[in-house]
């Protein structure tokens, strides 16, 4: 299964070709995709129209959802924060260092096209797709 970060679905639903929206696109037909309640308010935020909010709610409100959060996953991406910064990494957002979290205790490949994820990579066993 996988999880698709909203800085790839923000790109697909703006029609922006790139590896991670290609892989996408692929995905939606050949692989489960599921979709995570941080991520899904991170895309459905961004629409202007609401006929396009609606559209994309619709879109994904058909796909597996997934609650991210919890106690646990919590706790999890705090220490794992804390370890990237004695590191001398700092993520610049932290619900990435959740959503990282929550795909490694969940065994889940993460699609994305961010930055952050480049030390959790890294540091953790985080498996992210890679281009073909």
């Amino acid at each position: 299964m996988i999880l698709v970060d909203s800085s790839v679905w923000i790109d697909y639903f703006n029609g922006i070709s790139t590896w991670q929206t290609n892989s996408l696109d692929n995905c939606l037909s050949n692989v489960p995709v599921v979709i995570g309640d941080l991520i899904l308010t991170e895309v459905l935020q961004g629409f202007r129209s609401t006929r396009d909010f609606e559209t994309a709610k619709k879109l994904l409100g058909d796909l597996p959802f997934r609650h991210i959060g919890g106690y646990n996953i919590a706790v999890q991406s705090a220490q794992n924060y804390r370890y990237l910064r004695k590191t001398g990494v700092t993520v610049r957002k932290t619900i990435d260092v959740i959503i990282a979290t929550f795909c490694i205790i969940e065994g889940l490949t993460l699609l994305h096209d961010d930055r952050d994820f480049s030390p959790m990579e890294t540091h953790f066993p985080l498996r992210s797709m890679t281009p073909p």
